[in-house]
């Protein structure tokens, strides 16, 4: 059974048991997908209860790893509580990890060691879980997600965002760039795009539930051939955004685009919340010792998903790439080049006018062969 297919309905066994609300009589293939829930814990078994009701679906649970095995793969989502220490050989990744608030970083560091997609603080993250639930009903994933971070303060995270997005573009890709760092200044003056109608971010402040991924795609402003949806490129201080609305944003996006490109930021908070809604991730450093130290740092901070590393390089530097890669434990993908008057020209916005540069289109060449079969 494929993980799109739903499941038949489980017969009571002293392993799992259904839980829900509704009977198990009620509980039709063509009406609900199973959820199953690993937890020794009760006051987690409470709190996922309440959820998964709220999401209208049907859950299942499980002691521990060795009662799950046998349903594991037939569940379209699976959620592993913090008190879970060990998982069964399996097919597929633990979808969330649940913890309660309190368990701090801890969670975090967790989930990476699991390879868990998602991680849910509870019972502040229930909304967001509720929202995933209900979307991990969607049979098709959508198109690919690709992050991009610094490894290092400066180190060009959002030029090398832009001009792969001009370059996907170029190719005929359907393409969105978001702006993950909401004190990065703004993503549209780096496109001189400040006064494209369109939303930005604090418009989706208040959004929750499901957003139709064409009208997603009529209200973002476009640039260089591409959507782009920024923070405001302004004086004011920027305000959250819930991560319930930031994956409804996203699950649109996916929807609607091909390639969405995140310009993830260097902040824990924009971390958390954008890096591990990424099927894979770059950072970007310089060609430095240092920087790569630094990188070493930040990638405990990433999700458990494909990384590489992108090297921005001076013309005619002779680079020990395989040192950078020994040191911070990463292939690397592309060398990025220092293009001479990139810092002006992302101060004038003008970015997009080196993006047709050959090392440009050599870095973004590089870059986009690798993903290309990721999206048409």
């Amino acid at each position: 059974m494929s993980r799109h297919q739903l499941p038949e309905p489980v017969t009571p066994q002293p392993g799992i048991q259904p839980v829900s609300g509704a009977p198990p009589a009620a509980w039709l293939p063509d009406r609900a997908a199973e959820t199953l829930l690993i937890t020794g814990s009760e006051v987690l078994r409470g709190e996922v209860e309440r959820i998964v009701a709220a999401a209208g679906r049907q859950l299942s649970r499980a002691r521990d790893a060795t009662e799950a095995a046998p349903y594991w793969d037939s569940a379209v989502a699976v959620l592993v509580g913090s008190d879970v220490r060990e998982l069964p050989v399996r097919h597929r990744a633990p979808a969330v990890l649940v913890g309660l608030s309190g368990e701090g970083d801890s969670l975090w560091q967790l989930a990476a060691v699991m390879g868990a997609d998602r991680v849910a603080v509870l019972p502040e993250g229930g909304p967001w879980l509720a929202e995933y639930l209900s979307r991990s009903q969607v049979p098709d994933p959508g198109g690919h997600v690709l992050g991009v971070t610094g490894g290092c303060g400066g180190a060009g995270a959002t030029t090398a965002a832009i001009w792969l997005a001009q370059a996907a573009a170029g190719l005929g890709a359907r393409v969105l760039l978001i702006d993950g760092d909401p004190w990065g200044g703004g993503l549209e003056l780096a496109l001189a795009a400040e006064d494209a109608p369109g939303l930005r971010w604090p418009d989706f402040a208040e959004a929750s539930g499901s957003i139709d991924p064409g009208q997603l795609h009529e209200a973002l402003p476009e640039a260089g051939g591409f959507s782009f949806l920024s923070w405001p490129g302004n004086r004011e201080r920027p305000g959250g955004i819930d991560p319930a609305a930031v994956a409804g944003v996203l699950d649109a996006a996916r929807r609607c685009y091909e390639l969405v490109l995140l310009d993830i930021g260097r902040g824990r908070e924009a971390l958390r919340t954008f890096a591990w809604e990424c099927d894979r991730v770059l950072i970007v450093l310089p060609a430095q010792l240092r920087a790569a130290v630094a990188s070493t740092r930040l990638v405990h901070e990433l999700p458990p998903v494909d990384t590489a590393l992108v090297v921005r390089a001076r013309p005619r530097t002779t680079l020990d790439l395989q040192l950078i890669s020994e040191a911070v434990g990463l292939p690397v993908q592309a060398i990025m080049p220092e293009v001479r008057g990139t810092a002006d020209a992302t101060e004038l916005g003008r970015l997009l006018d080196a993006g047709g540069r050959r090392g440009v289109q050599r870095f973004t060449d590089a870059v986009l062969d690798l993903d290309g079969d990721r999206y048409p």
